[in-house]
């Protein structure tokens, strides 16, 4: 009997926890094998379509088309492509100055909150477009293209960095006000440590944004513009018909959109996968 129960209270090894490192292996390869099949087939799709109607290349261009196209064009969007990226990545670094440094101000008091943003909000809600226009009268067409990316990524910075030193642990900070921590040091070494999670999500936000407040300021400079970017080729191809180039250049708007958002995300996943829940993967 008490070997029978000996034997019952030891650990059962069945083997049930060796399949976990392929389980966690196999669902990454569905995560990144899955998106990419049905992109696939759906260019497949879209490429049969063309050929068995007989759709002429100035109306939809077949995938085949598009690609040829962007290798034969290359020279000429790639450069449209580094003008619209500088102007992508200079107003999203002007955003994250901004948006952050706004964002700590109105942490430091309601006052100074209440005060200021409504400001911000009427940034958010007024279309970019719209004011565009009056940004060419104002400012050179370079600064008003830059200064429209900036206005359409700027607020996804400041509330979700506003958000998440808004949402610190309140014990944590009666801890640190229980020790005679200073508002700085509480800031520092508590409330942008809480806030990181938000902030890259904003990030991933306004990286996207940045991308399209360019194209959109550039479409609205039109010719009065520097007349280099990927929006200018996309209304130049318009013009001429050109229809594959223009298919081309938003081909690489689309590109450049999604490396923007895993560029973040990978960069979220560095700065927090050691610690944050929301970065870590879950232990089965």
């Amino acid at each position: 009997m008490s070997g029978d129960r000996s034997t019952s209270l030891q650990p059962r090894n069945d083997g049930a926890g060796q399949g976990e490192p392929d389980d966690s292996r196999s669902g990454k390869l569905i995560d990144v094998g899955l998106p990419i099949i049905v992109f696939a087939l759906f260019l497949l799709l879209w490429e049969t379509v063309v050929e068995l109607a007989r759709i002429p290349p100035y109306i939809l261009p077949a995938p085949s088309v598009i690609l040829a196209t962007l290798i034969k064009d290359w020279p000429l969007l790639s450069a449209s492509l580094m003008v619209t990226l500088t102007i992508t990545f200079e107003a999203l670094a002007l955003a994250v100055v901004g948006g952050v440094g706004l964002a700590i101000l109105l942490a430091q008091s309601r006052w100074i909150e209440r005060a200021f943003l409504p400001f911000a909000i009427i940034l958010q809600v007024t279309p970019v477009i719209a004011i565009a226009p009056l940004l060419l009268v104002w400012l050179e067409p370079s600064t008003a293209v830059l200064v429209c990316a900036f206005i359409v990524a700027f607020f996804p910075i400041l509330s979700n960095t506003a958000l998440g030193l808004a949402s610190t642990d309140h014990n944590l900070l009666d801890l640190f006000e229980l020790y005679r921590a200073s508002r700085w040091k509480q800031l520092i070494w508590l409330r942008l440590p809480a806030a990181l999670p938000y902030f890259f999500s904003g990030l991933r936000i306004a990286g996207g944004l940045a991308l399209i407040g360019a194209i959109v300021a550039e479409l609205a400079a039109g010719a009065a513009g520097q007349g280099t970017g990927l929006a200018f080729r996309i209304t130049e191809a318009g013009f001429r018909l050109n229809i594959p180039r223009m298919f081309a250049a938003l081909t690489l708007i689309s590109l450049t959109g999604i490396a923007i958002y895993a560029l973040f995300t990978v960069l979220s996943h560095v700065f927090l996968g050691r610690w944050h829940d929301s970065a870590r993967e879950r232990e089965r």
